[in-house]
């Protein structure tokens, strides 16, 4: 079906399901979508952009026949998708989305990340992939495998994808979201790990809030440590200027003695030759 076909149809004559009750497969999986997340609205705001929806672990709704079928049996699971992450440029900025229903939005998912897991790898690579190029026309696909540390991505190309050829660090460009993606080893929520991470064109990290406000408080802390050594060498002047002022009245004051005592000499020597000359 069509966006248009599905767009004309009358509201759902029942509820959207939201969950198939499946937990992630692991704290790895929750946490890089958190982590994926906050880097995307972060990369966004620092360019002034809230035009945009970025979804994790979020069904996607993009036919009303799909949306019947699973309304019709929520046990089988062959109706359902929901990728873990995908990014919509372009959009009303939207909270409290339960899910994306693409004949309400207008919109397919511009980029999909699928985290694999040995029970989804097959259907990621699959079934999915098939669906996001050839129903979705989803322009860009990327794959993280955790297990053997890979990060694979795809550009649409006609109906197929076609690799995206990562750059000397092993990035992946993406055109939809300005951005590299790249691995990078750290700790992320205390889990010491290795993370699927943005950066720029210029090859800068997209940080994350608590990597920001680090950077923050190490950057107002130097800029104290600045103030402070400033503070100290103004003192240092102000004390090198004072001794500077206390040898130069110390100097005034011996020409003065010394001029005095010349006058006092002279003078004794004027006396004792007037007492001379007068006997």
């Amino acid at each position: 079906m069509s966006q248009q076909a599905a767009a004309a149809l009358a509201p759902l004559p029942f509820e959207l399901v939201y969950s198939d009750g499946e937990p992630l497969e692991t704290h790895w999986h929750v946490n890089q979508i958190s982590l994926f997340t906050e880097l995307v609205e972060q990369a966004m705001t620092e360019r002034g952009r809230n035009d945009y929806f970025v979804g994790g672990n979020m069904f996607v709704y993009y036919s009303y026949e799909q949306a019947h079928a699973i309304a019709a049996d929520i046990n089988d699971r062959r109706h359902y998708r929901g990728p873990d992450i995908f990014y919509v440029g372009g959009v009303e900025a939207r909270s409290g989305q339960k899910c994306w229903v693409v004949w309400e939005e207008g919109r397919y998912p511009e980029v999909i990340v699928e985290l694999l897991s040995p029970s989804t790898a097959r259907t990621d690579r699959t079934v999915k992939k098939d669906l996001y190029a050839r129903v979705f026309r989803t322009p860009e696909y990327f794959l993280q495998d955790p297990y053997q540390g890979k990060l694979e991505g795809f550009r649409l190309t006609g109906a197929v994808y076609q690799p995206i050829a990562p750059n000397a660090k092993g990035r992946l460009w993406s055109e939809r979201l300005g951005l590299k993606l790249g691995l990078w080893h750290g700790i992320y929520r205390r889990d010491e790990n290795t993370w699927v991470r943005l950066f720029d064109r210029d090859g800068r990290l997209v940080p994350t809030s608590d990597e920001r406000a680090e950077a923050e408080r190490q950057s107002a802390e130097a800029e104290r440590q600045l103030a402070e050594v400033a503070s100290q060498r103004a003192e240092v002047a102000s004390q090198l200027a004072e001794a500077e002022r206390q040898r130069a009245e110390a100097e005034s004051q011996r020409a003065d003695a010394a001029e005095a005592d010349a006058a006092a000499a002279k003078a004794e020597v004027a006396r004792l030759q007037a007492l001379l000359g007068s006997r």
